[in-house]
């Protein structure tokens, strides 16, 4: 991928929370659908004789491949809800930097604001304060 590409660059620390999401997807899916896999070989095992008749090479690729779905698709929807999370805190954080700084516009103005009622809410605590 080019360094600057359209979508922006990602920081090293998101790319690493990301890249953890998935491994953590990916070791659940495979432990979870190991199991399902299991499970259905346990079934296949007792009624059927065609599963019975199976090497033992072909048993472990079915088991193995169970294990692979799962983890693919268990990293990828952790991974989507990774990015779904992260994009929303950037426009909430983007939408919280646009609102204070229409707040410092009002203040300049004289018109009082949220700011200046947090001023005078931590003002008036630290006048209790200093009576006590």
């Amino acid at each position: 991928m080019p360094p600057n590409s359209a979508h922006g660059k990602l920081d090293s620390e998101e790319t690493n929370a990301a890249a953890w999401q998935a491994t953590r997807g990916a070791v659940t899916g495979a432990a979870r659908w190991g199991i399902y896999s299991a499970v259905a070989a346990g079934i296949a095992y007792a009624y059927s004789p065609v599963y019975r008749g199976l090497t033992i090479q072909f048993k472990v690729f079915l088991q193995m491949s169970g294990m692979i779905f799962g983890s693919v698709i268990e990293a990828d929807e952790r991974l989507r809800i990774y990015g779904e999370r992260s994009r929303r805190q950037k426009v909430m954080a983007r939408d919280a930097a646009v609102w204070r700084k229409y707040e410092e516009e009002f203040e300049s103005l004289g018109i009082s604001g949220i700011a200046s009622e947090a001023r005078a809410k931590k003002g008036s605590s630290e006048e209790q304060e200093q009576e006590k």
